[in-house]
Protein backbone atom coordinates (compact mmCIF):
# COMPACT_ATOMS: atom_id res chain seq x y z
CA UNK A 1 0.00 0.00 0.00
CA UNK A 2 1.19 3.98 -0.81
CA UNK A 3 2.64 5.31 2.31
CA UNK A 4 0.28 8.25 1.29
CA UNK A 5 -2.77 5.72 1.39
CA UNK A 6 -0.94 4.42 4.79
CA UNK A 7 -0.51 8.03 6.30
CA UNK A 8 -4.75 8.63 5.31
CA UNK A 9 -5.78 5.40 7.06
CA UNK A 10 -3.59 5.72 10.36
CA UNK A 11 -4.77 9.32 10.47
CA UNK A 12 -8.88 8.74 10.07
CA UNK A 13 -8.54 5.55 12.26
CA UNK A 14 -6.75 7.47 15.01
CA UNK A 15 -9.17 10.55 14.44
CA UNK A 16 -12.23 7.90 15.39
CA UNK A 17 -10.27 6.71 18.33
CA UNK A 18 -9.02 9.82 19.39
CA UNK A 19 -13.30 10.80 19.70
CA UNK A 20 -13.94 8.37 22.05
CA UNK A 21 -11.22 9.13 24.48
CA UNK A 22 -12.35 11.80 27.58
CA UNK A 23 -10.00 14.62 26.71
CA UNK A 24 -12.02 16.42 29.46
CA UNK A 25 -10.39 14.05 32.28
CA UNK A 26 -7.42 16.16 33.19
CA UNK A 27 -5.80 12.51 33.97
CA UNK A 28 -6.18 11.48 30.84
CA UNK A 29 -5.10 14.73 28.92
CA UNK A 30 -1.75 14.65 31.00
CA UNK A 31 -1.43 10.96 29.61
CA UNK A 32 -1.95 12.37 26.59
CA UNK A 33 0.71 14.94 27.10
CA UNK A 34 2.90 13.03 28.77
CA UNK A 35 2.60 9.95 25.75
CA UNK A 36 3.17 13.16 22.86
CA UNK A 37 6.12 14.27 24.74
CA UNK A 38 7.13 11.19 25.55
CA UNK A 39 7.15 10.11 21.72
CA UNK A 40 9.13 13.27 20.62
CA UNK A 41 11.92 12.55 22.89
CA UNK A 42 11.96 9.05 21.69
CA UNK A 43 12.42 10.09 17.97
CA UNK A 44 14.13 12.86 18.83
CA UNK A 45 16.99 10.50 20.48
CA UNK A 46 16.47 8.06 17.71
CA UNK A 47 17.61 10.79 15.11
CA UNK A 48 20.35 11.91 17.45
CA UNK A 49 21.57 8.09 17.51
CA UNK A 50 21.34 8.14 13.86
CA UNK A 51 23.21 10.98 13.00
CA UNK A 52 26.23 9.85 15.62
CA UNK A 53 26.27 6.47 13.92
CA UNK A 54 26.74 8.49 10.41
CA UNK A 55 29.57 10.07 12.00
CA UNK A 56 30.88 7.27 13.25
CA UNK A 57 31.12 4.99 10.24
CA UNK A 58 32.37 8.15 8.09
CA UNK A 59 31.82 6.47 4.91
CA UNK A 60 33.39 9.08 2.26
CA UNK A 61 32.06 7.27 -0.82
CA UNK A 62 31.49 9.54 -3.78
CA UNK A 63 27.69 10.15 -4.40
CA UNK A 64 27.34 12.07 -7.41
CA UNK A 65 23.35 12.47 -8.95
CA UNK A 66 21.38 15.31 -10.98
CA UNK A 67 19.26 17.20 -8.64
CA UNK A 68 16.35 17.85 -10.41
CA UNK A 69 15.19 21.34 -10.35
CA UNK A 70 11.83 22.85 -9.44
CA UNK A 71 9.03 21.92 -12.26
CA UNK A 72 8.01 25.26 -13.70
CA UNK A 73 11.90 26.85 -12.98
CA UNK A 74 12.46 25.88 -16.52
CA UNK A 75 16.11 25.16 -15.43
CA UNK A 76 18.33 22.08 -15.96
CA UNK A 77 19.24 19.64 -13.20
CA UNK A 78 22.12 20.68 -10.76
CA UNK A 79 25.07 18.12 -10.19
CA UNK A 80 25.71 17.05 -6.95
CA UNK A 81 29.31 15.67 -5.41
CA UNK A 82 28.62 14.57 -1.81
CA UNK A 83 29.50 11.61 0.18
CA UNK A 84 27.37 9.09 1.64
CA UNK A 85 28.49 10.88 4.95
CA UNK A 86 27.29 13.82 3.97
CA UNK A 87 24.58 12.62 2.14
CA UNK A 88 22.96 10.99 5.30
CA UNK A 89 23.36 14.11 7.64
CA UNK A 90 21.49 16.41 5.38
CA UNK A 91 18.46 14.24 5.38
CA UNK A 92 19.32 13.53 9.22
CA UNK A 93 18.90 17.35 9.71
CA UNK A 94 15.56 17.15 7.47
CA UNK A 95 14.07 14.50 8.91
CA UNK A 96 15.15 16.72 12.39
CA UNK A 97 13.40 20.17 11.03
CA UNK A 98 10.07 18.15 10.36
CA UNK A 99 10.07 16.73 13.65
CA UNK A 100 10.90 20.43 15.33
CA UNK A 101 7.95 21.61 12.51
CA UNK A 102 5.59 19.08 14.03
CA UNK A 103 6.68 20.47 18.02
CA UNK A 104 5.83 23.81 16.70
CA UNK A 105 2.46 23.15 15.34
CA UNK A 106 1.41 21.02 18.21
CA UNK A 107 2.16 23.50 20.34
CA UNK A 108 0.30 25.94 18.66
CA UNK A 109 -2.86 23.71 17.86
CA UNK A 110 -2.72 22.56 21.76
CA UNK A 111 -0.90 25.58 23.88
CA UNK A 112 -3.02 28.49 21.80
CA UNK A 113 -5.82 26.67 20.34
CA UNK A 114 -6.59 24.25 23.30
CA UNK A 115 -6.74 21.32 20.70
CA UNK A 116 -6.54 17.96 22.55
CA UNK A 117 -6.97 14.96 19.66
CA UNK A 118 -4.06 16.20 17.62
CA UNK A 119 -1.84 14.98 20.83
CA UNK A 120 -3.05 11.62 20.20
CA UNK A 121 -3.00 11.55 16.49
CA UNK A 122 0.46 13.22 16.32
CA UNK A 123 1.96 10.48 18.52
CA UNK A 124 0.81 7.79 16.83
CA UNK A 125 1.96 9.90 13.37
CA UNK A 126 5.43 10.82 14.55
CA UNK A 127 5.75 6.46 15.29
CA UNK A 128 5.08 5.82 11.67
CA UNK A 129 7.22 8.49 10.01
CA UNK A 130 10.22 6.89 12.06
CA UNK A 131 9.69 3.02 11.47
CA UNK A 132 9.21 4.93 7.72
CA UNK A 133 12.01 6.54 7.60
CA UNK A 134 14.80 5.07 5.05
CA UNK A 135 17.98 6.09 7.43
CA UNK A 136 16.08 4.41 10.21
CA UNK A 137 15.82 1.23 8.09
CA UNK A 138 19.51 1.43 7.07
CA UNK A 139 21.41 2.67 10.74
CA UNK A 140 18.94 1.57 12.84
CA UNK A 141 17.67 -1.40 11.46
CA UNK A 142 20.76 -2.42 9.68
CA UNK A 143 19.08 -3.09 6.10
CA UNK A 144 21.59 -3.09 3.38
CA UNK A 145 21.45 0.35 0.93
CA UNK A 146 19.61 -0.82 -2.10
CA UNK A 147 16.65 -0.70 -3.79
CA UNK A 148 14.19 1.77 -1.93
CA UNK A 149 17.51 1.98 0.44
CA UNK A 150 19.91 2.84 -2.48
CA UNK A 151 21.03 6.34 -2.16
CA UNK A 152 20.26 9.33 -3.46
CA UNK A 153 16.75 8.42 -2.05
CA UNK A 154 13.46 8.80 -4.51
CA UNK A 155 10.63 11.31 -3.07
CA UNK A 156 7.82 8.13 -2.56
CA UNK A 157 4.94 8.46 -4.97
CA UNK A 158 1.77 10.83 -4.47
CA UNK A 159 -1.47 10.02 -2.71
CA UNK A 160 -3.19 7.93 -5.76
CA UNK A 161 0.18 6.72 -7.22
CA UNK A 162 1.97 7.55 -9.88
CA UNK A 163 5.85 7.34 -10.50
CA UNK A 164 8.85 8.24 -7.81
CA UNK A 165 10.41 11.15 -8.33
CA UNK A 166 13.92 12.21 -7.17
CA UNK A 167 17.26 12.34 -8.16
CA UNK A 168 18.47 11.21 -11.24
CA UNK A 169 21.60 9.01 -11.25
CA UNK A 170 22.02 7.29 -14.27
CA UNK A 171 25.63 7.76 -16.11
CA UNK A 172 23.80 9.75 -18.90
CA UNK A 173 22.28 12.35 -17.00
CA UNK A 174 25.35 12.95 -14.62
CA UNK A 175 27.64 13.32 -17.67
CA UNK A 176 25.37 15.65 -19.40
CA UNK A 177 25.42 17.55 -15.94
CA UNK A 178 29.18 17.84 -15.95
CA UNK A 179 29.63 18.89 -19.31
CA UNK A 180 27.11 21.56 -18.60
CA UNK A 181 29.30 22.56 -15.63
CA UNK A 182 32.13 22.03 -17.26
CA UNK A 183 31.07 24.88 -20.19
CA UNK A 184 29.60 27.47 -17.98
CA UNK A 185 33.30 27.31 -16.45
CA UNK A 186 34.81 28.12 -19.56
CA UNK A 187 32.73 30.95 -20.15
Amino acid sequence: MNAGIQNLVISLGAMQVARKIPFDDPDILNYARIGYLATQFIILGIYYYISMTIKRKNDQTVLKYVEPSTPMSGEEGKLVTTTVRDYDLVETSKLLRSVYLGIAMMGFLHGYMKFTQPLFIQSLMGLKNLYDAKLVAIHLFGKPAEGDLKRPFKSPPGLFGGKSTGPQTDNAAITEAEKRVGSKKEE
